[in-house]
């Protein structure tokens, strides 16, 4: 690592500003490729099932070949932004070397059709993560032939996940996650996979300093369906980013600026290092992600059902509903009774007060609940300025 670099000063100074928040589409970033200079070649690598363009961005001149995508699951976006905040860092002289030793070639919205409609899956209801082997849509199709002709000497697979995992068994969450996928049934830890377990040892480095114990690592499974786990098993090093939760921030605009600073000192790692996979022994230090947080928690809440008293924990869950071009977070119960093996990224304690939902309506997982009366006070569970 170039270490007279400041990532979070550079992270500050080359953000792009016109794209926030959770709902990014094509509409988005199309003036922004308009804007890119001549050292950025933007072509249109195919299209998606409702013929919506897929772009390719070319830049750099090195022999060191790195294929980036996001938007694979179309509401996975955070890692979308952080693209464009590299692009526009790239113009920084300080990182000239980084385009001398690589030549870069990034997706930025693999699935146009679901980023739209803000789905996981693309217009024909597929996991485009589910489809490496049948190669079924026009979306896994694009990708394949990119990576075909492009012949990458590493990949980056860019995703977003849910605000339930914690940085091992502790109460903290996993704010950005990573792995290297395995390449084979017994999770062989092979000379490819050390390549990548390298590199992303190095981002952990840099992002412990920033959000120390907040870096998770998923488990290895393998799953040949999955695009990581077959790049990998072609002997292609690839690594899966996972742009994760942080306090309060369910824009995903903190977490932003910890991908914008993995990203690019991974880029950093690469463009420095004709040799790598040697130091990979320390990708193992990073905890593996747990399922232990839900949005927010109410302890110890009094229940009375049928003239029977309990006191129990109410476990509330965010779905993301799409409405008006905005992403809004809509609570739901989740789960009650002991959780006391969760942690809330909010926590309530009822104190054994008697607890009712706003509406009169019955304790029940799946139920929307915007307000609760706790002592027949009135709780808004809803975000606020988010």
């Amino acid at each position: 690592m170039k270490k007279e670099l400041d990532l979070k000063q550079l992270f500050y100074r080359y953000k792009e500003g016109a794209i926030r928040h959770r709902y990014i589409t094509n509409n988005h970033i199309e003036p922004l490729l308009k804007k890119l200079d001549s050292n950025f070649v933007v072509t249109i690598a195919g299209y998606s099932v409702n013929k919506l363009p897929i772009y390719g961005i070319k830049m750099g001149s090195g022999n060191k070949k790195v294929l980036i995508w996001s938007q694979m699951h179309g509401n996975e976006s955070t890692t979308t932004k952080s693209i464009f905040d590299i692009f526009n860092s790239l113009s920084d002289s300080r990182l000239s070397y980084v385009l001398k030793s690589c030549t870069l070639l990034i997706i930025p919205i693999l699935n146009p059709d679901g980023a739209l409609a803000y789905t996981r899956q693309n217009a024909n209801h597929i996991d485009l993560n589910r489809d490496a082997q049948n190669i079924s849509q026009p979306e896994s199709i694009v990708l394949r032939k990119v990576f075909d002709d492009f012949q990458p000497n590493i990949c980056f697979n860019l995703h977003g996940q849910r605000t339930i995992f914690s940085s091992g068994s502790t109460n903290t969450s996993a704010t950005i996650s990573f792995l290297s996928p395995s390449q084979d049934e017994e999770c062989t830890v092979t000379e490819t996979r050390k390549i990548a377990m390298e590199v992303i040892a190095t981002m952990n480095d840099v992002l412990q300093e920033y959000i120390p114990n907040q870096v998770g690592r998923y488990d290895d499974a393998f799953n040949i369906n999955c695009v990581g786990d077959s790049f990998q098993s072609e002997n292609v090093p690839t690594i899966l980013f996972e742009a994760g939760h942080s306090i309060k921030d369910y824009s995903r605009e903190v977490t932003r600026k910890y991908i914008y600073m993995s990203l690019l000192s991974a880029l950093i790692t690469i463009a420095s290092n004709d040799a790598l996979g040697l130091n990979y022994s320390t990708y193992f230090n990073i905890p593996e992600n747990k399922k232990l947080f839900y949005d927010i928690i109410i302890r110890n809440a009094k229940i009375v059902e049928k003239e029977n008293e309990c006191i129990l924990d109410i476990a509330i869950q965010f779905d993301e509903v799409l409405a008006n071009n905005k992403v809004n977070f809509q609570p739901k119960i989740k789960d009650f009774g002991d959780l006391s093996k969760f942690y809330g990224h909010k926590t309530i304690d009822a104190n054994k007060q008697l607890i009712k939902l706003a509406n009169g309506s019955p304790l029940k997982v799946g139920s929307q609940i915007d307000f609760v009366l706790i002592d027949n006070k009135l709780f808004s569970l809803k975000l606020v300025n988010n």
